[in-house]
């Protein structure tokens, strides 16, 4: 799946959420995920090496944690990130081919995350990340076969601009 992802710094999350609340649009209960992230040996960034994320997630505390593997590949020259996801059964088995493949593992990061769906292929997070002050925001959109990148980048900026953000950050969470 091919998407277009862009994150914010945000000023102040009760004041992004209320500007969302203000046109009807609610997140989602809060939830936890915990990604391990692993890269080939001779990984760096800005490249356009692939990153395998295994990641554990609660969704509530009655019930038992699911398991994804995330394959995601990002594109600098196209600004496009291709993920494919799938729930996993066996963690460590997929673990242990993850490092007989000879990739590494580079970086955890844990979240507090809710999340809010504006329909048509596109999501806002609201994230906690441990460890990191503030809060952030990310937009994921799925871009269909005729869309322009540009046009679905430009048009995320404008959504945050006009909820009153615009502290972009172009690295992933484990880089910040």
């Amino acid at each position: 799946m091919k998407k277009i992802i862009l994150k914010c710094k945000l000023k102040s999350r009760d004041g992004f959420e209320q500007k969302l609340s203000e046109i009807d649009f609610d997140f989602s209960p809060l939830y936890w995920q915990h990604d391990r992230i692993y890269a080939p040996k001779n990984y760096q960034p800005n490249s356009n090496y692939p990153r395998l994320i295994m990641r554990t997630e609660m969704r509530a505390v009655d019930k038992p944690a699911k398991y994804y593997f995330i394959l995601r590949r990002h594109i600098e020259d196209s600004g496009v990130d291709i993920t494919e996801t799938t729930e996993v059964v066996d963690y460590e088995k997929l673990v242990n081919i993850i490092f007989q493949l000879g990739f590494k593992a580079i970086a955890e990061v844990s979240r507090r995350r809710q999340e809010l769906d504006m329909g048509e292929g596109t999501i806002i997070y609201l994230d906690k990340i441990d460890g990191k002050p503030g809060y952030y925001a990310k937009i994921e959109s799925v871009l269909q076969p005729n869309d322009s990148v540009e046009a679905v980048r430009d048009d995320l900026e404008k959504t945050f601009r006009t909820l009153g953000e615009s502290s972009f950050v172009d690295k992933p969470y484990f880089e910040l």
